[in-house]
């Protein structure tokens, strides 16, 4: 876990794949032609923490989706670049606009279009039901599925390596002693 430790320590700016890891990666396709996903709260506070704490974080889609820049939108992501159609030349320019080296990065992917990207970063991370061929190649896997905490788990990694985790916990705390029953 130490050398897990010391990557994320050198992170800053977090990247997530969008279906199969922020969501279940199922897809509820309405008659309209509109269609409606999963996405786990718990993921979305750790991204505002995140946010909060001076992280950067964004979204990495080979698929366009009009709930996708509704759920970024919610959380404060600016970073989103959806319906791209190589993840690693999208990577590139993220990476070359923030002046960020490789290991400045972390990204958490499901399925082996990630790969590219995920052979790059200096913290690879997959939720437990990717594509065992991602599982197998990554720095770190997460003990939950994808949308159902995995992003969260990332976060709280990289936030807790940073020590940072702790302010967090201190704010939440401060407010019930400010306020008790």
């Amino acid at each position: 876990m130490t050398v897990i430790k010391d990557r994320a320590t050198k992170i800053r700016l977090v990247l997530f794949d969008v279906d199969g890891v922020l969501t279940d990666g199922k897809i509820l396709m309405h008659a309209d032609g509109t269609e409606s996903k999963t996405f786990d709260i718990k993921d979305g506070s750790a991204i505002v923490w995140a946010l909060r704490l001076g992280l950067q974080v964004g979204l990495l889609s080979a698929r366009v989706s009009a709930a996708t820049a509704q759920r970024a939108a919610q959380l404060g992501i600016t970073l989103v670049h959806q319906g791209v159609a190589s993840k690693l030349e999208t990577y590139d320019q993220i990476a070359d606009s923030l002046m960020l080296d490789d290991e400045q990065v972390a990204y958490m992917g499901d399925d082996i279009l990630d790969l590219p990207v995920l052979s790059r970063v200096g913290l690879a991370a997959a939720p437990a039901d990717a594509s065992e061929d991602v599982r197998t190649r990554v720095h770190w896997v997460s003990g939950a599925r994808g949308g159902d905490g995995a992003a969260r788990e990332l976060v709280e990694l990289i936030l807790r390596a940073q020590d940072k985790w702790d302010s967090i916990v201190s704010t939440y705390m401060a407010e019930a002693q400010d306020h008790p029953a």
